[in-house]
């Protein structure tokens, strides 16, 4: 099985160099590595218990249990609310840590009910220990923040909602 500080500096090293793919089998575990198509960085196959990293994708489907007879059906869950047409969306520029202030111990940029401007930055995106400010785009208000500080985001996930002026 391989670790997940293992599949990091993999990724580090075939990203800092020109191979295009990497395959490798331990112990009943593969590991493939691919650059071209940058949605799909690395497929993992072995049998452990499943963690949510979005570079990590398992080969095999997981196993399928059948329900206890009359055991009732799980409602799906319901989709959430659109949120308002008119509020501006923060999206992220790239796959990174989000961070609400530029340290530990510091406030963070913007709290709901702030007022910004298009040169504000918002937050930080820790992207292979770089550090890049993300600025408002947009003269407004902040509504609502929808990550966590700390949280790993994505490539156009939405950050932040602003009210327009």
């Amino acid at each position: 099985m391989f670790k997940l500080s293992e599949i990091k500096e993999l990724i580090k090293l075939v990203d800092s160099t020109t191979v295009q793919e990497l395959e490798i089998e331990n112990e009943g575990s593969r590991l493939l590595i691919r650059k071209p198509n940058k949605t799909e960085s690395v497929v993992v196959a072995h049998p452990a218990p499943p963690t949510y990293n979005p570079y990590v994708q398992q080969i095999a489907p997981p196993a399928v249990v059948p329900a206890a007879p009359g055991a009732a059906a799980a409602e799906p869950e319901q989709p959430k609310a659109e949120p308002e047409a008119n509020l501006h969306k923060i999206t992220s520029p790239m796959v990174g840590t989000f961070y609400s202030a530029s340290s530990p111990g510091a406030a963070p940029y913007v709290n709901i009910g702030d007022r910004v401007n298009e040169k504000t930055t918002v937050c930080i995106l820790e992207a292979m220990k770089l550090m890049n400010p993300i600025e408002a785009e947009v003269k407004g208000e902040i509504v609502e923040i929808l990550v966590e500080n700390g949280q790993l985001v994505e490539y156009g996930q939405t950050l932040f909602l602003v009210k327009p002026e």
